[in-house]
């Protein structure tokens, strides 16, 4: 596995990318124009893409993808048409919607690998280059996926824990806001391995309230609880609510920051987790580099802070 400093703005555009050179290297998809340019200029590729993601209404996580995206669409002169569900049935139907509409190729998260892998053969059935990207790291290979751009979730979970383990965390309750979401999961499995006396919770995204009760409530119930992990921004701020409601001495560990979660001075971010704030830049692979089809190479982003 590639190791890479990749930000999420630029892990979207660097899949729109691969899309654009994979599609040009297999002569697939829309006739490419002669004036098409790269790096800004404004080409004209001739292309449209699908991005299909598992965002919440809501989760400004999502906007620096959305961001790095429609740059790389601009810089190409490519049509992106960027649909979304958190539900994994109904992001599968984007999926199938998108091969029917016959893009010329597709970007999509694995987050519930058994709802959408069906769908994703599907497409690559039918000759559309797939790219996937965020989750799903160990199955973008039995989808048929190109390439897959992702962090290593065990790993950020296990520089979670240990972030936790030398602040004097004496119990870590972990905080998972999407049901069946492979890469959450993973998260909190390497908070365990890092820190064993760690406890998983379920909560329902969607809802801020509902996690802001939940996470008080389990907080009241086990006073040992002493350091809190968040898998999103969203989150860490529900969980300052719900410390302050339940009089917890708790801290808060959070992957993903917004500009709202970086405010509260409370918020203690892990220098660990895999993904970096809203304000990180990165540059993304030139649309040449991506004709070597780098078929079992994952990028891996890394905090550097």
């Amino acid at each position: 596995m590639k190791v890479v400093s990749t930000k999420r703005g630029a892990v979207a555009a660097a899949s729109l990318l691969a899309l654009l050179g994979t599609t040009a290297c297999s002569g697939g998809g829309a006739q490419k124009s002669q004036d098409s340019g790269s790096g800004g200029g404004g080409g004209n590729s001739g292309y449209t893409f699908a991005m299909v993601t598992h965002e919440t209404p809501g989760d400004t996580f999502w906007d620096r993808i959305k961001a790095g995206a429609n740059q790389a669409a601009k810089d190409t002169g490519s049509t992106l048409k960027y649909s979304a569900d958190p539900d994994a049935t109904k992001q599968a139907v984007l999926i199938q919607n998108a091969i029917d509409s016959k893009v010329d190729g597709i970007a999509t998260t694995l987050v519930t690998p058994d709802a959408l892998i069906p769908t994703v053969k599907r497409a690559v059935a039918a000759g559309i280059p797939v790219d996937s990207f965020n989750s799903g790291t160990n199955f973008y290979k039995q989808a048929g996926s190109l390439t897959h751009f992702a962090s290593d979730e065990v790993l950020a979970g296990q520089g979670a824990g240990k972030k936790a383990a030398d602040d004097g965390a004496k119990k870590v309750l972990c905080v998972i806001q999407q049901a069946g979401s492979v890469a959450l999961e993973d998260r909190c499995k390497g908070v365990k391995n890092s820190f064993p006396n760690t406890q998983n919770i379920q909560v329902n995204g969607t809802d801020d309230s509902a996690v802001t009760s939940a996470i008080q409530a389990k907080l009241k119930q086990d006073k040992d609880i002493n350091w809190v992990v968040t898998l999103g921004a969203a989150q860490g701020l529900d969980t300052i609510k719900a410390i302050k409601a339940a009089n917890s001495p708790a801290k808060v560990g959070t992957f993903d920051l917004n500009i709202d979660a970086a405010k509260p001075w409370s918020l203690v971010t892990s220098s660990s987790a895999s993904t970096s704030s809203p304000t990180s830049r990165a540059t993304s692979p030139s649309p040449s580099s991506t004709c070597t089809r780098r078929t079992g190479t994952s990028w891996v982003e890394a905090d550097r802070s």
